[in-house]
């Protein structure tokens, strides 16, 4: 079989109609060309390659993750500076409206204007932000986004949050600057991506900590990533009874391995059908309202 039959037949024999993935980039073309540029180099950078295995058009792109029979997927866009946020919350309103199954994703910076922009954008429909405090090198904390962060936990929008300290740390990544937000705001939905690599454990914490505070599975278990940071074997336990709290993500376009990994590197975990279940579709569709293919209503 094709990878897509995989996929497809993964989906099937799991028993599940679809898959949710809330970690996949669509973004501007010169912007995406500039991530696909940094991922180019990473190798003479850090000594590890890191081939784009998706480097399709965009029209492309979205038909591959149809034919794999992701049913509800995002656009995560971010900005690395201050006057990019609000334009590229209007590129993702764009493409969301022409894109069916692609749930309308928004961003923010801490900059002057950032609670106009974000309010217009959660009463324009956004259903998810991307913070990427890595890249954006910003402290969370920053008193810009105070009123941003209690305005997302009073409307229930989650933000997938970049706060872990992998592939590289940042000055503001790490448990700690998103735990002081957290402890202001206990309401606010944070999808911590990449499992929170490599501080896996400290991050588990914080989900059992805060109701609201989910992980997304991105990269992590993969060979790719286990062979630089490992998930802790110790730690599955509180990783399966957080079953109802982890999310399918994939940073497809931008992996190094094909998109079934992801989901091989799941199902080796041996943490049973339900939880597989639960964390390639249940726990996305129930947070997004996605439905399965051919439901009325």
């Amino acid at each position: 079989m094709d990878e897509a039959a995989q996929v497809r037949e993964f989906s099937r024999r799991i028993g599940v109609p679809g898959l949710v993935d809330v970690h996949t980039h669509f973004m501007p073309e010169r912007v995406l060309k500039k991530v696909w540029a940094y991922f180019d180099a990473v190798g003479p950078l850090t000594g590890v390659e890191w081939p784009i295995t998706y480097r399709f058009e965009e029209e492309k792109r979205v038909e591959v993750l149809r034919e794999f029979g992701v049913v509800g997927f995002t656009s995560m866009i971010y900005p690395h500076k201050a006057g990019m946020a609000e334009w590229l919350n209007g590129w993702g309103e764009e493409f969301a409206g022409r894109t069916e199954g692609c749930l309308r994703t928004g961003t923010f910076f801490p900059e002057p204007g950032v609670e106009g922009y974000v309010r217009r954008a959660v009463e324009g429909g956004v259903r998810v932000f991307k913070a990427h405090l890595q890249v954006g090198a910003y402290d969370p904390n920053s008193p810009e986004l105070e009123r941003v962060w209690g305005m997302l936990a009073e409307a229930g929008v989650p933000v997938v949050m970049h706060c872990g300290s992998g592939p590289t740390p940042g000055k503001f990544t790490g448990p700690g600057p998103v735990g002081e937000v957290l402890a202001r705001h206990p309401r606010l939905g944070v999808i911590v991506a990449h499992m929170g690599m490599p501080e896996y454990g400290e991050f588990l914490g914080l989900a059992e900590r805060y109701g609201e505070v989910r992980l997304d599975t991105t990269m992590a278990f993969t060979d790719f990533s286990e062979r630089m940071a490992p998930f802790p074997k110790g730690e599955l336990g509180r990783l399966r009874d957080l079953g109802d709290r982890v999310l399918l993500g994939s940073d497809f376009p931008n992996i190094p391995y094909g998109y079934l990994h992801q989901l091989e590197a799941l199902e080796r975990l041996g943490l049973g059908e339900e939880w597989l279940r639960a964390v390639c579709w249940g726990n996305g569709a129930e947070l997004f309202g996605v439905e399965a293919p051919g439901s009325v209503g």
